[in-house]
């Protein structure tokens, strides 16, 4: 397993000295998600700074920009990163998508294959000069060496799509090279959903399932001390009631043996009671979805947990102070020392 360190996007003069430690650290990559700023302009400085670093989007929103667009920007940080470039993708909530974006979100899931598909065949138009892709929601078929970045040497980017329900995890399986598990996705769920159905995908399109690569968030507790960890708990659980309140990942947590949660978070919510929000999170439910340790001990709980489904772990929360990088970093090393060896 590859271990990436998880960043939001920050002011751009800011990027480069956290690529620089993210790799001085011991971890594989830095992923940009993607909210009041861009993920990729981050990726780019990112790029400059720390060479052989491995980046990534996790996720950029897909449907406001045209697959041309995400393509070329793509194309040109696998250039600037020397082949270590991840595009990931996802839909976002009709909400965001609608009334932040202005664009349209009907179907968004078969809407998203038909991007992923258009993006790829915009790779394969700047090595070959012909663009010719007919889908149900894209049709791209003009282009001329001017407005064509033109080829480059590293291959293509891989193009990664965040999926949560069975249907999404098989597209992703069929037409995607990774996919972005959920934060709330534990073990439990790997093994029912996304191990199978993206088999299942690969398979229907004639390629191996090793193929596309599973990219698991984990929220971690970690700390040599009581109190450390009772911090650190807390904070995971406001996070964990924020991805609770989405009905759409309501099953994750019923299947999980948590029935109700979302509902209950969702009237808490409505009521603009954020502290009752976290409250309805349980330490049996922390427990469930979130690793808890010491630092000794992080590397291998995480092995265990994870090791034969995830390619690569994201550590959901390792930023903040530099010695806290630091200490993230020296387990992401670990992690990826003992899953080769093993």
């Amino acid at each position: 397993m590859h271990v990436d360190a998880m960043a939001i996007p920050r002011p751009l003069g800011q990027v480069g000295d956290l690529a620089a430690r993210t790799q001085a650290a011991g971890f594989s990559g830095l992923l940009f998600t993607e909210t009041g700023r861009t993920a990729y302009l981050n990726a780019a400085v990112a790029s400059q700074a720390a060479p052989g670093l491995q980046l990534s989007t996790g996720v950029a929103v897909a449907f406001p920009r045209s697959p041309f667009v995400t393509a070329a920007a793509a194309w040109e940080l696998q250039e600037a990163s020397g082949g270590q470039f991840r595009l990931g993708l996802g839909t976002q909530v009709r909400t965001h998508v609608v009334r932040r974006y202005g664009v349209d979100f009907e179907r968004p899931g078969p809407r998203l294959r038909d991007y992923v598909l258009a993006v790829k065949a915009c790779f394969s138009a700047f090595r070959s000069g012909t663009l010719d892709h007919r889908g149900e929601f894209y049709s791209l078929n003009f282009i001329t060496p001017q407005w064509s970045p033109g080829p480059i040497g590293p291959p293509d980017p891989k193009v990664d799509i965040a999926a949560v329900n069975p249907w999404m995890l098989r597209m992703a399986g069929e037409v995607a090279d990774g996919v972005h598990v959920h934060p709330i996705g534990e073990p439990g769920y790997l093994a029912r959903h996304v191990a199978p159905n993206v088999t299942e995908g690969a398979r229907k399109a004639g390629r191996p399932p090793a193929d596309v690569a599973i990219i698991v968030p984990v929220m971690t507790i970690v700390g040599d001390s009581d109190e450390e960890r009772a911090n650190e708990r807390e904070l995971v659980r406001v996070s964990m009631s924020f991805y609770g309140s989405t009905p759409n990942y309501a099953f994750i947590w019923d299947e999980a043996g948590f029935e109700g949660t979302t509902a209950r978070i969702r009237e808490k919510q409505k009521a603009g009671d954020f502290s009752g929000m976290a409250a309805q999170v349980s330490d049996e439910h922390v427990a469930t979805f979130a690793t808890e340790a010491t630092w000794d001990t992080l590397a291998d709980k995480l092995i265990d947990k994870y090791g034969g489904t995830a390619t690569r772990l994201v550590f959901y929360n390792a930023g903040g102070d530099p010695e806290r990088l630091e200490r993230y970093g020296e387990v992401a090393r670990q992690v990826a020392a003992r899953s080769a060896a093993s």
